[in-house]
Formats: structure tokens, sequence, C-alpha cells
């Protein structure tokens, strides 16, 4: 049966744009005494908001200025408004929902600032037309599944009947709490973090349309 809706991450998921804000994390943290590769930061960061982010590092020891959190947004919004590229695949399957009707939405622990970034620069803004939602303005982000839920809520469908696409085990996590089905992207995601979480994972967003048909 077709969802009623299917709601997308957007990092990850729709824009490639996890390596870029990676790196500049990484450096960024390096500044403030720790000092964590890449790879660990994905492992540890992962689909966090920022503002656990800077709970967590605090916590490990981190002298952050109040605002750190804007700081490091500045500089990730900086490099991505030069580099961000969409996910290999994701206007075919945009495209593909259109065609049968089904709506969409995105709803992502990222601000609207960093989203119009991403999306404006990756042309994927003009499918959306405002069905954008944000932990910024819920209030908490995921793995709380509140963000899901309320965009359910708009849309008048039951948690049952959505779908949603993740890259991350906490917005798998918040999926899950939400009562709703989550397809987990591997693209970037070892595979045994998304699967107790998700019904399926899959590595290329191209077929992403076959599944949702065969579902």
């Amino acid at each position: 049966m077709q969802p009623k809706l299917v709601i997308f991450d957007c990092d990850g998921v729709l824009v490639d744009s996890e390596p870029a804000t990676i790196a500049v994390l990484s450096q960024n943290i390096a500044r403030y005494g720790i000092h964590m590769s890449e790879a660990e930061c994905t492992q540890t960061f992962l689909g966090r908001t920022m503002s656990v982010i800077q709970t967590t590092l605090r916590d490990m020891g981190a002298e952050l200025p109040d605002d750190w959190v804007a700081q490091i947004y500045a500089e990730i919004y900086a490099k991505l408004a030069d580099t961000v590229e969409e996910i290999p695949g994701i206007k075919l399957v945009l495209d593909d929902l259109v065609a049968k009707g089904i709506p969409f939405c995105v709803g992502s622990n990222g601000s609207r600032e960093k989203m119009g970034i991403t999306l404006g620069r990756t042309d994927l803004m003009r499918y959306f037309d405002g069905n954008i939602y944000s932990a910024h303005e819920i209030g908490v982000g995921k793995p709380d599944p509140t963000m899901y839920l309320t965009a359910a809520l708009q849309f008048g469908v039951d948690p049952a009947d959505c779908l949603v696409i993740e890259d991350s085990p906490s917005g798998a996590e918040a999926a899950k709490r939400a009562g709703m089905p989550c397809y987990g992207f591997i693209r970037e995601t070892p595979r045994e973090r998304m699967e107790p979480w998700c019904h399926i994972v899959f590595d290329d967003m191209a077929k992403l349309p076959q599944l949702i048909a065969e579902r």
C-alpha cells in the first residue's frame, strides 16, 4: 500500500551536506581542544542538533563560548553555500511522488535558514512548496518524535500511513517512536546502526521509487 505522506530528512537524504558539515565541525572543535577525526565526529554527532552537540562537547571539557552555536552555523553555512550538491537520484524520487500524487515534506533538525541554502543551491526547494519542518521551530529535535507527528497532523495523515526516509539513527528512532515506518538510506551510515530502527535499508536513492511501489 502506498504511503499517504512521505517525510524526508534533509541532510544526507535530499542533499549531500554531511561531509562538509562534519569537516567544519571537526576543524572547529579542534580549536577548543577536542580532537576528533571526521569519522569520529560522524559516529558521535550525526543527526544531532547543534545545541545537543554543544552540551556534549562541554561535557567533554570544551570551553565553548555562549555564541558557539551561532559561530558553527555561520562556518557551516558558508561552506555549504559553495559546495553542497543534491543526493544522486533524489529528483527522480520527487518527480515520481509528484506523478503519483503522493504528498511529501521535509523534517530536519537543521534550521530553515540552512535548508534555504542547501535546498536552494540544489534547486530542490521548488518541490516542497513551504512544506518544511525544522526542529528550531518545533522546539525539539530528533530522536524526539514531535516533528514527525506535527507533520502528520498538519497533513491530516495517520502516523502509520506515513513513510519516513532517514539516514541517521536518531532520525530513524524518531520515526519509530512516532509509529511511522522508516526506510534507512545507508549511503554513508553503517547498516548496523540503521537496521534496528528501519523496516528497510538501501544505499541507492534511485531505487527508492521501486521500494515504495513494492511496499
